[in-house]
């Protein structure tokens, strides 16, 4: 499988990049992402397929029909990394919590952050390129908490990378700051700055797109990645515990085989809620991806409204940091999906330079054919839990 560009070409770089060029240099033309270029229609079959499959099993076929340019045997080490979790049979347990309501535990992995199912295996993919090809990399981080420790865990003592993970001090858990600081491999390097996450990733933005930070790093035989949601070696290890999930509530009982689903995704890069979207237009049977936001509620805002407005806004710190986010990077995926990469490059262009951007009347209806959202205050959340859950 090819990849290609969000918001199209300049004449510095090929139409088509493989998987392991697009995640060894992920950020695109114009400051565009890669994108599959196109996605397999693998239909009930595979769901029927997989009914009694190990999480491996599944993961190992989801990746092969992507057609990715990474030895079957280096897949097989990315994946034996699920063996560390808490249940290796099942590294991502869905809990019943109340009637027609399941959660997908996504904290069973070494530092029980949720980015540890995609960040787990993407290490050892990354290294392992590094190394055939004989390179060099320094991966850069940006995080609000979970990304860095699971990006720190993944990479480090491995050969050929270097990390310089970026968190807003501060702006993170005491917990998540110490398995952050405290981490002494040799080829990691942790960095707070003054601002938010949006500053961070920002920065790594900026840095993986400038021509003379590139080239200062070449003169030193070294290469820039990133190790973000940006970067498509993420996504695609996020798409398959979306279906494994359906699949284990086929197996409860829940639902039966080929029943339509709503997708409850907690968002702040949109990187999960991304996965969900692939996997549905893959194979998974999805009424419709909901969005959940803190106060930091941009993304309520764009599918409700259609318009993505950041003019004058500013981070609400909350107890949920990873969702404190307001340049949601892999909506731009999904605007591609739908409109095409000149559509896509003018409203990334005008969020950019004008801090807004809305999509006209058709447009919105076709984002709103397949996700909803809302958004609930820390506030309004601990009212629930006071009288829903105690």
């Amino acid at each position: 499988m090819n990849f290609i560009q969000t918001r199209g070409i300049d004449i510095s770089r090929p139409k088509t990049v493989t998987f392991s060029e697009a995640i060894l240099a992920p950020i695109a033309s114009f400051g565009g992402l890669y994108v599959p270029e196109s996605l397999a229609n693998l239909g009930s079959e595979f769901l029927d397929k997989h009914l009694n499959s190990s999480y491996k099993e599944l993961a190992k076929d989801m990746l092969e029909r992507f057609e990715i340019d990474i030895e079957s045997d280096v897949i097989d080490d990315a994946l034996a990394l699920y063996d560390s979790f808490d249940d290796k049979n099942n590294p991502v347990p869905v809990v019943k919590v109340k009637e027609n309501l399941y959660i997908s535990e996504l904290y069973h992995g070494p530092t029980r952050a949720f980015k540890d199912m995609a960040l787990q295996p993407f290490g050892v993919v990354l290294s392992s390129i590094a190394q055939k090809r004989g390179e060099n990399y320094l991966i850069l981080a940006a995080t609000s908490g979970d990304t860095g420790p699971a990006a720190l865990e993944t990479f480090k003592n491995r050969a050929n990378v270097q990390v310089a993970c970026l968190y807003p001090y501060g702006g993170t858990s005491d917990v998540q700051r110490l398995q952050m600081v405290t981490e002494d491999a040799k080829n990691l390097k942790v960095i707070g700055i003054h601002g938010v996450f949006d500053d961070a990733q920002n920065a790594l933005k900026k840095l993986l797109a400038n021509d003379d930070f590139n080239a200062e790093l070449k003169s030193k035989n070294v290469s820039l990645s990133a190790a973000n949601s940006v970067n498509f070696g993420r996504i695609i290890f996020q798409i398959i515990y979306h279906i494994h999930s359906y699949l284990e509530l086929v197996r409860q009982d829940a639902i039966s085989m080929g029943e339509k689903v709503y997708l409850n995704v907690p968002s702040g890069n949109f990187g999960n809620a991304l996965g969900a979207y692939y996997a549905s237009k893959m194979c998974l049977p999805v009424e419709k991806i909901i969005i959940s936001s803190n106060e930091n509620n941009v993304l309520t805002k764009l599918i409700k409204t259609g318009k993505y407005d950041l003019r004058g806004a500013s981070v609400t710190g909350t107890t949920s940091p990873a969702m404190d986010i307001l340049k949601s990077s892999n909506i731009e995926r999904v605007l591609f999906d739908m409109f095409g990469d000149e559509r896509t490059r003018e409203l990334m262009q005008k969020l950019e330079t004008e801090n807004f951007y809305e999509l006209n009347a058709k447009e919105l209806e076709q984002l709103q054919t397949q996700f909803d959202a809302d958004f609930c205050t820390g506030h309004e959340g601990s009212l629930y839990k006071r009288y829903f859950c105690e």
